[in-house]
């Protein structure tokens, strides 16, 4: 299995695992105020921010069966090898953001969303490449070549072009109005917005201060005007 994993730093942990239980996720170990990953259809972890991991942060990071296996695909690419505290070993790729490479898996939990973190990127090629070799595929993209969207087995990766790297959280949903439904029984302020691609649920950040932007669930792109799916 690939899997496709974003990883949020927040200060206040407690207010997005309490959010992203409400979309749909499950976390298989139990939350701590350090450390939680929450499985649905892709990863979605909190991670306690720090003066080195500001909050707002967002990081990338790709599930593999064999980190060997995953190295030796990255050869060409500008990968470092190291063994993280209560990780493990974990490869890092460098292209203007900095991808983690490590073993696991996600049991994927069937009507939650799906994780699709954005990847902006000066050029998209390079970023292709790096997903493609360790087993995402092209889906869709922009016929002017400024979006690719790459699907693994749990989650997708969003390629956007754009003046400067990073990366932005973002998750994908089949049904907007149950989805945003649900997040207002809870108590958030949910309100779904007619964008060019398509619709998208829009929510305040749950943490105050700077802790985020607003939350965007996108809804799968079905217009391919402009677009063409990939084979």
């Amino acid at each position: 299995m690939t899997a496709v994993q974003q990883i949020l730093y927040a200060d206040d942990t407690a207010a997005w695992h309490g959010l992203v239980q409400v979309l749909g996720f499950d976390a298989p170990h139990p939350p701590t105020p350090e450390w939680a990953a929450f499985h649905g259809r892709g990863s979605f972890a909190v991670h306690a921010a720090s003066e080195a991991l500001p909050a707002g942060r967002v990081d990338l990071q790709v599930l593999v069966d064999d980190l060997d296996v995953a190295e030796r695909a990255l050869a060409d690419f500008e990968v470092s090898r190291e063994t993280m505290a209560g990780v493990g070993e974990i490869l890092f790729v460098s292209c203007g953001i900095t991808v983690g490479v490590s073993e696991g898996s996600v049991a994927v939990r069937e009507g939650a969303p799906l994780v699709q973190p954005i990847w902006f990127a000066t050029d998209l090629d390079e970023p292709r490449r790096i997903l493609e070799a360790l087993g995402l595929r092209a889906f869709i993209s922009a016929d002017g070549g400024g979006w690719t969207e790459m699907v693994s087995d749990a989650g997708n990766v969003g390629l956007h072009l754009a003046d400067s790297p990073t990366v932005g959280l973002s998750f994908v949903a089949d049904d907007l109005h149950a989805i945003a439904e649900r997040l207002r029984a809870a108590g958030y302020d949910a309100t779904i917005v007619d964008e060019a691609f398509g619709r998208t649920v829009r929510l305040p950040s749950p943490e105050e201060g700077e802790g985020g932007d607003e939350v965007w669930i996108n809804e799968p792109q079905r217009d391919l005007y402009g677009y063409h799916q990939m084979t």
